[in-house]
């Protein structure tokens, strides 16, 4: 008997929940927003902005200002020293790290244990009874699944609060039966030592029955050729041969499709999208054949939007989500249940639907390139290295890139440092092919380029194998949702990543 059969039918009245997506996003929106402000009207970020007087999204957006890290960051010190109802009313004993800001190595994010509840745990419940709705011969409750996490540590040296990877707080916390069908135990899905947490999880998989996996797809692929390596195999569906589903999230899957489909060759193998941010969980892609996500509207997230050309502004105008346009870039802004008010998350989204809304994310606010008025984004990056690397048979591991101002010729260009897993038939054909796609997919970059005159062809490096693998490990950053920067507008992480090129002898 399939258990999953019987199983699936848990999700069903969530699932006709998410199918009013399609005709009530304004109505759920607005209850979010109702129940965000009147749970934490008595905080003291409540009374400041005396959330009891507002009843409406146009009074929200009139009274409170957009925040970033900068702006929180003094209530978040309070709340990591012990103090409570500040931004949210519920105890918050639990900080997410994530990747710092232009002023801190690290940002620390409050979690409360109303977004762990209503948005990250609902988001994971609800991933999968997406994935069993498109996919209904599936056996995934017939195995484990395999989740690959950070760590965590005690937050400023006291026990009764935590500081980590949202993997690492989720895995903490999960309800103990969800340990019953997840593998490795905690024990080791929690170790903060990467090297030997990596061999510690192949130790205790191996002879598990693993039917799916979620993590980020750089690091689940570091693990996979290790199980590889470690048994022998030429592919992990000889170690689990009722592997069926990749939930990944984190970075843009593009770069590892093709190592992927090397170390995976079963056809009975799915991918599923997830944008699962220390924020809060925003995304889940809900149909295989298209690869925007499904906005989840109706968890402890209340979302507007800036335009990307205004992010900059001294007062940017944000717009609720019936207030969008398809195919435009915005920056994302999200209200939620952890006491993130009107907090600028970084990321970038284009909307590709309205019927429900669905979107892609092209980028982060401060990872573009717009050194010369180019405007080159993640999203044109990705584009321009899958037609590179599907026209050369080159396979990408890891990359970044950074604009050259002005070279001993006076000359100003894009430099593009790529570490390869099967490099190119020409590198300069490589290189020809992505500048060109990057012609094709941004007008700006392509007038910049015009006649090469404000801007010359771009340039590749080839990094050393394992070059960003030990750039992250010099920054403290291997495993969990750490990830390499894409673009980046000054040369402060290519500088670092080209002398540890060529401390190498490179």
């Amino acid at each position: 008997m399939n258990v999953t059969t019987v199983i699936r039918r848990v999700f069903d009245s969530r699932l006709k929940e998410i199918d009013l997506y399609t005709t009530q996003a304004g109505e759920l929106q607005q209850r979010v927003l109702g129940r965000l402000v009147g749970r934490a009207s008595n905080t003291e970020w409540g009374k400041k902005y005396d959330f009891a007087s507002i009843h409406d999204y146009d009074t929200f957006r009139r009274r409170l200002p957009i925040q970033t890290y900068e702006e929180i960051k003094p209530y978040v010190e309070r709340l990591r020293a012990g103090e409570q109802n500040l931004l949210w009313p519920s105890e918050i004993r639990w900080f997410a790290k994530s990747s710092g800001t232009t002023n801190d190595k690290s940002k620390f994010l409050p979690v409360s244990k109303e977004s762990l509840k209503d948005t990250h745990y609902r988001g994971g419940a609800d991933v999968v009874a997406l994935y069993l709705r498109n996919n209904p011969e599936s056996r995934f409750f017939s195995g484990k699944g395999l989740i690959l996490g950070g760590s965590h540590s005690p937050n400023l040296n006291s026990n009764h609060s935590l500081v980590g990877d949202l993997s690492a707080i989720l895995i903490q916390n999960v309800n103990p039966l969800v340990n019953l069908i997840r593998v490795p135990g905690k024990e080791v899905a929690l170790m903060d030592e990467w090297e030997s947490k990596i061999e510690a999880i192949a130790r205790d998989t191996i002879h598990q029955d693993v039917t799916n996996l979620s993590g980020v797809p750089s690091w689940m692929l570091v693990l996979i050729k290790h199980i590889l390596e470690k048994t022998g195999k030429r592919t992990l569906e000889e170690v689990w041969p009722n592997l069926e589903v990749f939930f990944h999230g984190g970075v843009a899957f593009t770069p590892y499709r093709e190592q992927y489909k090397q170390v995976i060759r079963s056809s009975r193998m799915h991918y599923m999208e997830t944008y699962n941010a220390s924020e809060g969980y925003f995304g889940t892609q809900d149909d295989p054949t298209d690869p925007a996500m499904l906005l989840m509207i109706d968890y402890g997230v209340f979302y507007e939007f800036i335009p990307l050309e205004e992010v900059e502004s001294e007062q940017p105008r944000a717009y609720c989500l019936e207030e969008v346009e398809l195919g435009k870039n915005y920056a994302m802004v999200i209200s939620t249940s952890c006491g993130l008010w009107r907090y600028l998350i970084g990321d970038t989204v284009r909307f590709t639907s309205k019927d429900p809304y669905k979107f892609v994310i092209t980028g982060r606010t401060k990872h573009f390139i717009n050194a010369f008025g180019e405007e080159l984004i993640v999203d044109n990056a990705e584009k321009g290295l899958a037609k590179a690397c599907a026209e050369t048979g080159a396979q990408v591991t890891d990359y970044t890139a950074a604009p050259v101002f002005m070279d001993e010729r006076a000359k100003c260009r894009h430099q593009w440092l790529i570490e390869f897993a099967r490099m190119p038939d020409s590198l300069e054909r490589f290189a020809a092919i992505l500048d060109a796609t990057l012609k094709e997919v941004n007008s700006d970059y392509e007038a910049k380029r015009w006649k090469d005159i404000a801007l010359q062809p771009l340039e590749v490096i080839v990094a050393r194998p394992g070059l960003f693998h030990d750039w992250l490990a010099q920054k403290g950053k291997l495993g969990g949702q750490h990830k390499v920067p894409r673009l980046s507008n000054t040369r402060a992480y290519m500088e670092e990543m080209l002398e540890l090129n060529r401390a190498e002898g490179l």
